[in-house]
């Protein structure tokens, strides 16, 4: 399974999809996922946020058939999660210095999780022993 943004592996981030731009969610392209999967679980964080791990996004119970989730939408019958902006919805990239690395870590599930609201850490617990197949995609930010 893999990932494909309008971005490419640890390539700039288009500045729309980051808080100095439009701050929507760029759209995702799901390839190869397993034939078995009951849905999808995405996380887009940054590691290198000087507090430690900063959570940008949070998407689970992703239907399996959806193939794309488009820019600036939350695919239907989807979940979201609060991010580290304690919101349900997507972050943008803004980075208060330097460079960052922002992965979008997308998990193929075996069932569909009944959680409300997950944190991170939450949705990671839940989907222990469950997770058939994960793709990544790593997306670069710098401030300005």
């Amino acid at each position: 399974m893999k990932i494909q943004s309008v971005f490419n592996n640890k390539e700039v981030i288009p500045r729309k999809y980051t808080a100095d731009g439009e701050d929507v969610n760029p759209p995702i392209e799901i390839i190869d996922a397993p034939v078995n999967a009951k849905g999808f679980a995405l996380i887009i964080d940054d590691p290198d946020a000087p507090i430690g791990d900063w959570v940008h996004w949070i998407v689970f119970n992703i239907p399996a058939d959806i193939k794309k989730i488009d820019e600036n939408s939350v695919p239907k019958n989807s979940k979201e999660g609060i991010n580290d902006f304690k919101r349900l919805r997507y972050g943008g990239p803004s980075p208060p210095s330097g460079t960052h690395r922002y992965f979008f870590k997308l998990y193929a599930l075996d069932t569909l999780l009944n959680l409300s609201n997950p944190r991170k850490a939450d949705l990671e617990r839940a989907m222990q022993g469950h997770i058939l197949a994960k793709a990544e995609l790593i997306g670069l930010y710098s401030s300005k």
